[in-house]
């Protein structure tokens, strides 16, 4: 005679009562269920896909490329979006782990950039110029608001991600994203930040632009101490696909944020279902950027 408990354990039960065979058996079906599914990575080891890192000019005086990359694989990093002010921070650590490093190339030739290179006509040639010469998977990340989306800097930057099939990477409002799609409809545009908006408005966004994605780099609030808010668990849930981790390493002592950043990201990411946790860990990333290989060894 047997019967079968709530999770589906068949349980041997002699008349009137249960034997300690049966309880055994209980506990290695309790086991078992509290272990995790084969081949499924555990909180502790979740490899990471970062959407948002930089390597400008003031961070490679003090870190070496090398270093910056032993400091990438200990966070356990399974690769990382790459951009830098200007572009040869980006270049060095292509060249030093071309497996890791996904470069982006930021319309940037210097820091005071960010504030004045939507109406420099000279970006244009940068961007044109870096393009011929190098291998990327996107433009950004770029900074630009509203109706400055609409000016000819910004619009040939649109143009030539385009011709060369490359994620826009935008530090945006929500009024510059929608400018961009309507320069081409088409586009994939990874939000920065997640556009530092509230879950709503972000969800609104993401239901309205199937080519959105959203990185949640310098901002907490979707895994304050170790648990992910109702409002935000409602939106990842919605859009499994959508959400990637990133660090943003905008200044250089961020660097040495990288691993401690790992790890806090796997902690509330352990509070989502696994494989929610998993796709917005790393497999998102690696969709978006699914194109993108490094260039073979010569």
């Amino acid at each position: 005679m047997a019967k079968v408990d709530s999770i589906g354990t068949r349980i041997p039960v002699a008349a009137g009562r249960a034997p300690a065979t049966g309880l055994r058996w209980l506990a290695v079906a309790v086991v078992l269920t509290a272990l995790p599914p084969a081949g499924r990575a555990t909180a502790e080891d979740l490899p990471i896909f970062d959407a948002h890192v930089h390597y400008s000019h003031d961070a490679w005086d003090n870190l070496p490329p090398k270093e910056a990359i032993e400091i990438l694989r200990k966070a356990g990093l399974k690769r990382a979006v790459v951009s830098s002010s200007g572009d040869d921070g980006t270049q060095r650590l292509v060249s030093e782990a071309p497996d890791l490093v996904v470069p982006s190339l930021r319309p940037y030739r210097r820091r005071s950039d960010v504030s004045t290179w939507v109406r420099d006509e000279t970006v244009a040639a940068f961007l044109e110029e870096r393009l011929a010469h190098s291998r990327y998977a996107a433009v950004g990340e770029f900074h630009l608001y509203g109706a400055d989306a609409d000016l000819p800097v910004p619009r040939r930057m649109v143009v030539l991600a385009k011709q060369h099939r490359l994620v826009l990477h935008a530090h945006s409002d929500a009024d510059a994203i929608e400018r961009l799609f309507q320069q081409d409809p088409q586009a994939r545009i990874l939000w920065a930040h997640s556009g530092f908006d509230r879950p709503e408005p972000v969800r609104d966004m993401l239901r309205k632009h199937r080519n959105l994605w959203c990185d949640l780099a310098f901002r907490s609030d979707q895994g304050a101490a170790g648990k992910v808010p109702p409002e935000w668990r409602a939106v990842f849930t919605e859009f499994p696909d959508r959400f990637m981790v990133g660090t943003d390493t905008y200044t250089p002592e961020r660097w040495h944020y990288i691993v401690e950043h790992a790890h806090w990201s796997r902690a509330w990411l352990a509070d989502l279902p696994p494989a929610l946790a998993e796709r917005i860990a790393w497999r998102n990333g690696e969709a978006l950027f699914a194109g993108w290989t490094a260039a073979p060894a010569r």
